[in-house]
């Protein structure tokens, strides 16, 4: 399944602002594609603004509707009223792979609690309507053994399915291709098996230790 995840370069942030009751509300987004990503985003937002009322969070660090890889805190506003919303702001928008802390700094105005339920969500939301994302495709590596002469064809075919190579190892008999196979596609070779007449094998999938 291809799902949207943030277009940011590792350790890059995206960040977007509210106020509310001169509240500030600083949302900061980034790339998560585990958990020690989203904790890394959380401690440059904790070290960035040291001296903020709170640094509530959440991520998904896995596809959309991951159940196991996510996460979320209050940090000490009431229960319920700041991680959770936010969770749910980013488990509504389809995106993959993202981690969010909204920083607040308090305006002397106590919002009440839906009023911070409104808050944290709103700053989540502004920060996802302008966060740069493509679509990710999970892959699984498939090695292709074939003869020299069939390299330039097989890499023809691969490029036509939009099948990236992830490694090339040439040996004295031939070429060896790795690569990223849609992970939730049946590897069906049959055409590519036909244009190169039966040179081309199909290697054991590497056994991870």
């Amino acid at each position: 399944m291809s799902y949207p995840i943030p277009d940011l370069p590792d350790g890059e942030t995206h960040v977007a602002e509210i106020e509310i009751e001169r509240s500030r509300f600083i949302a900061w987004v980034r790339h998560a594609p585990d958990v020690a990503a989203f904790e890394a985003l959380l401690a440059a937002a904790r070290q960035r603004y040291p001296d903020a009322s709170h640094h509530c969070s959440a991520f998904v660090a896995g596809p959309p509707g991951e159940q196991t890889a996510i996460g979320f805190s209050d940090d000490g506003e009431p229960g319920g009223t700041a991680g959770r919303p936010m969770f749910q702001v980013l488990d509504g928008s389809g995106i993959g792979q993202v981690g969010c802390v909204v920083t607040r700094y308090f305006g002397g105005t106590k919002l009440g609690t839906g009023g911070l339920v409104r808050a944290y969500s709103q700053a989540v939301q502004k920060a996802l309507e302008t966060l740069p994302c493509f679509t990710f495709t999970p892959r699984r590596t498939l090695r292709l053994a074939l003869d020299f002469a069939g390299e330039a064809e097989a890499r023809a075919w691969l490029a036509e399915r939009d099948v990236p190579i992830d490694s090339v190892d040439y040996g004295p008999d031939g070429v060896v291709l790795g690569v990223g196979w849609p992970s939730d596609a049946d590897a069906d070779l049959s055409a590519l098996e036909a244009r190169l007449k039966g040179r081309l094998r199909r290697l054991a999938d590497p056994v991870e230790g």
